[in-house]
Formats: structure tokens, C-alpha cells, sequence
């Protein structure tokens, strides 16, 4: 299967975080005086989180086919309002597909703390570790995108396609290659999970 895994953050996730990130305190890690990004942080008054959404709404339009564009609008986002997730995330998705491993688990790591309640930037991130070669990390960050969202169908098939490659599974494998070969993303997805369920069947 190819290795497809990242997600951005939509429109409609970068409109239902428009205000719910507004309160949240500095990253944990840094200093009180320190700035975890490369990012200005502007202060309460100065922020403008309708700027950073248009932004960010602009720059999903334009990932795949302008990604140095889509960049470019996620950092003004990001400079306009720091602590807006969906921002982060998308901005990840784009180092990750530059092969910048560590930017892209820096901006994933302040999507996940922003965006706690979602599953997306704690796959990506999981992906990242991945390719990294960290897999008792990458497999731990999987786990806690299902913790947050069971059944959540990315997260499953990166997670049993990973545990299948390492020879890590568990008796979990096949009730989620299961629900994959039912609801899988795409007709490639399902019938490789059926694939697996039939050698995982035999003797």
C-alpha cells in the first residue's frame, strides 16, 4: 500500500477551532519567556484569529498544487495567531512531504496539544516518528489518536499496516483489519486488509 497517510486539517475542522484555542497557555517545555516556534507571539490584544483562519482556508485550497504558496499563507497564519491548530497541522503536512522530519514533529506537537480532542495531527504525527525509525513512539502516538477517536479508519490502517511490516501485532490486529476491509478509505485499502485477514487465517 502506498505510504498516504497524512492528514490536513479541512475547512470545516479550521471553522469549528476558530475560538477554541484562543485561551490556551504558552506550549508546555518552554520557558515563560520563551517561544517554542520560530513564530512572533503576538499578545492577547494583537492577535487576530479571523486572519488566521482566512489564511489558513487559503492555503488548504492550495497544498497540493502550490505547496510553496500554501507555506507561505500557513506562516502568516501562524504569525497572526499563533495557537491556531489547524494551521500547525497543515503546515506539518507539508514538511512531512519535504522529508523535514523534525519540523514537521514540531508543528504536529503544537497541533496535537491545540487540537486535543481530534485525531488527525496525533496520526500525522505518528506517521512522522515512523519514518523516523522511532516505531515504539510511532506505535504509542497511533494508539492515542484511537484513544481520542475510536475506530478512526486512517488511524487504523496506518497503525495495522505498521504493527504487520514490524511484526508487532496484538490482538487487536484483526478486529481492525475487519473493520478495515468493511469501511476502508479506499477499494485499495479494503481488499488489502481482506488480503491480510485471510493470511492471518492460516495455519
Amino acid at each position: 500500500m502506498k505510504d498516504r497517510y497524512m492528514k490536513r486539517c479541512s475547512l470545516q475542522l479550521c471553522q469549528w477551532l476558530v475560538l477554541g484555542v484562543l485561551m490556551l497557555a504558552p506550549m508546555s517545555g518552554c520557558a515563560a519567556t520563551q517561544s517554542c516556534s520560530s513564530y512572533a507571539t503576538p499578545s492577547a490584544d494583537g492577535r487576530d484569529p479571523a486572519t488566521a483562519q482566512k489564511l489558513t482556508f487559503e492555503a488548504v485550497e492550495l497544498m497540493e498544487r502550490d505547496p510553496a504558496k500554501a507555506e507561505k499563507l500557513l506562516k502568516d497564519a501562524l504569525t497572526t495567531d499563533i495557537f491556531h491548530g489547524p494551521a500547525h497541522n497543515n503546515l506539518a503536512v507539508i514538511y512531512l512531504n519535504q522529508g523535514k522530519l523534525y519540523e514537521a514533529a514540531n508543528e504536529f506537537e503544537w497541533a496535537r496539544k491545540l487540537m486535543p480532542g481530534h485525531p488527525d495531527p496525533r496520526m500525522n504525527l505518528a506517521v512522522t516518528l515512523e519514518r523516523a525509525g522511532r516505531i515504539d513512539e510511532a506505535l504509542a502516538t497511533y494508539d492515542s489518536a484511537l484513544e481520542v477517536y475510536p475506530g478512526h479508519v486512517p488511524t487504523m490502517q496506518a497503525l495495522t499496516r505498521m504493527q504487520l511490516r514490524e511484526k508487532r501485532t496484538d490482538d487487536r490486529t484483526p478486529r481492525m483489519l475487519r473493520e478495515i476491509a468493511l469501511a476502508g478509505e479506499t477499494p485499495q485499502w479494503r481488499q488489502w486488509a481482506q488480503g491480510q485477514l485471510t493470511k492471518l487465517a492460516k495455519p
